[in-house]
C-alpha cells in the first residue's frame, strides 16, 4: 500500500492535513453535536487530536492495536488520557463485538503495511458497527481504492448497511470514505444542508471546506436514488 495515511504539520499539529481525513470529518454534517465517538485506528493521531482539540463536548476512545504506535503518541502530540479522551491498546474487531454503548460517531481508520486488516473488514465487523450507531449515530470508514477490494468492501458494508450508504470518493485518489447511518438521518443531512453548514463553527467551515461539496454531491445522489 503507497498512499500516505497520516501527515502533520508541526506548525499546526491539530490540523487535519489530509484530504480524507476532512472528508472523514464531514460526519459533523449527519450528526452536528456528537457525545461520544469511538476511533478504530491511532496512527498518527491527526483526527484523535482534531476531536480532542475541537469538540470538547465529546467522549473519545481510540482503539489502537500496535503498541509502537501508541509509544510515540507524544512524538505526533496526541494529547495524554484523561475524563475525556483516552487511548486504549487492543484489537478494534474485539472492542467492537463486545461494545454495549451507543456511540454517536464511529470511525474506522485502521491500516497496516499490507493494507486493511482482515479483521477490521468482515460482515461481523461492520454489522457490531451499525449496531453501535443505533439510529442516531454516523458510522464513517476509510477504505484505501485499490481495486477490486475497495468494490468489495463497499458491497459489504451495503448488505450490512442497506440503503443507508453514502460513499465519496477522494479527487486525487488514494481514498474512499463510506458513510453509514439511518436513511432518515442520511435524508435530514441532505435535505438541511444550508442550514446545517451555516450552524458549523468556523473552525469546522474551514476543515471541511476543500469537501464540503463533494460531500453534498454524494448526498444528493443518494436522495435522488432514495426517492
Amino acid at each position: 500500500m503507497s498512499a500516505t495515511q497520516s501527515r502533520m504539520r508541526r506548525a499546526d499539529p491539530c490540523a487535519l492535513d489530509l484530504a480524507y481525513t476532512r472528508t472523514m470529518m464531514a460526519c459533523l454534517m449527519l450528526q452536528p453535536r456528537p457525545a461520544s465517538m469511538l476511533m478504530i485506528g491511532l496512527g498518527g493521531g491527526s483526527l484523535a487530536k482534531y476531536w480532542h482539540r475541537w469538540l470538547r463536548h465529546a467522549d473519545v476512545s481510540v482503539v489502537e492495536i500496535n503498541p509502537h504506535v501508541i509509544a510515540m503518541r507524544e512524538d505526533f502530540f496526541v494529547p495524554p488520557d484523561g475524563e475525556r479522551f483516552r487511548v486504549l491498546q487492543g484489537d478494534g474487531a474485539a472492542v467492537m463485538e463486545e461494545n454495549t454503548r451507543p456511540h454517536d460517531v464511529v470511525f474506522v481508520d485502521g491500516f497496516n503495511y499490507d493494507g486493511q486488516p482482515e479483521g477490521l473488514c468482515t460482515p461481523a465487523f461492520y454489522a457490531d458497527c451499525r449496531r453501535a450507531i443505533g439510529d442516531t449515530g454516523v458510522l464513517v470508514v476509510n477504505l484505501h481504492d485499490e481495486e477490486p477490494q475497495c468494490t468489495e468492501l463497499t458491497a459489504r458494508l451495503r448488505d450490512v448497511l442497506g440503503d443507508g450508504l453514502v460513499h465519496v470518493d477522494q479527487e486525487s485518489g488514494g481514498n474512499r470514505i463510506v458513510f453509514g447511518a439511518a436513511p432518515a438521518l442520511l435524508r435530514a443531512a441532505a435535505e438541511q444542508w444550508d442550514e446545517r453548514w451555516s450552524a458549523l463553527d468556523e473552525v469546522h467551515r474551514h476543515t471541511l471546506a476543500r469537501c464540503a461539496e463533494r460531500v453534498r454531491r454524494s448526498l444528493g445522489r443518494w436522495l435522488v436514488s432514495a426517492g
